[in-house]
């Protein structure tokens, strides 16, 4: 791996541990040269379906577009990187196990809206009232009211706490 900061060829890899849900090894590296570290990521090359656009045209899956807009609807809220990343990963997995080799992009949609409403109910109403294109306040508000109706992803994060605790007493 070459080194982003004087450009040597020679690193070496100081440490490495698996990263996301394990599906990504991270590691960290030293320039032999100038002896800056910096991290790396290392994934195995997936064949993602193509998208076909709303238009009809396809285009090949790009997680960053993905990212970009999950981290728009995300943007001030307490979500963690890794959260984030689990999401994403989480997404990917799903597109993979379809086994189509084209998805329509409102499946992409509906997987992210999906993952959001488990993790910020403030973004996923972002990401919905964009991605569904509220026409007025009234959409807006049988959105929320769906939402209210469901346990919140705080709620939903202890009620997995509890049913660990259950599982380690049993143990």
């Amino acid at each position: 791996m070459r080194c982003p900061f004087c450009g040597a060829q020679d690193t070496k890899v100081v440490d490495s541990r698996l990263s996301g849900e394990g599906d990504q090894v991270r590691r960290r590296r030293k320039c032999v040269v100038c002896k800056e570290r910096f991290t790396t990521y290392e994934s195995a090359e997936l064949n993602l379906p193509r998208i076909v656009k709303r238009d009809g045209s396809r285009v090949p899956f790009d997680g960053r577009k993905l990212r970009s807009g999950i981290m728009r609807a995300l943007e001030k809220r307490p979500v963690s990187t890794e959260q984030i990343d689990t999401a994403m990963s989480h997404i990917q997995r799903r597109l993979m196990s379809s086994g189509e080799s084209e998805v329509p992009s409102l499946r992409i949609g509906e997987l992210v809206m999906d993952e959001l409403r488990q993790l910020d109910q403030v973004a996923y109403v972002r990401f919905a009232s964009v991605y569904r294109k509220f026409e007025d306040v009234a959409a807006f508000r049988e959105e929320i009211e769906r939402l209210e109706r469901q346990p919140s992803p705080e709620a939903n994060r202890h009620q997995m706490d509890l049913l660990k605790e259950l599982e380690s007493n049993a143990e």
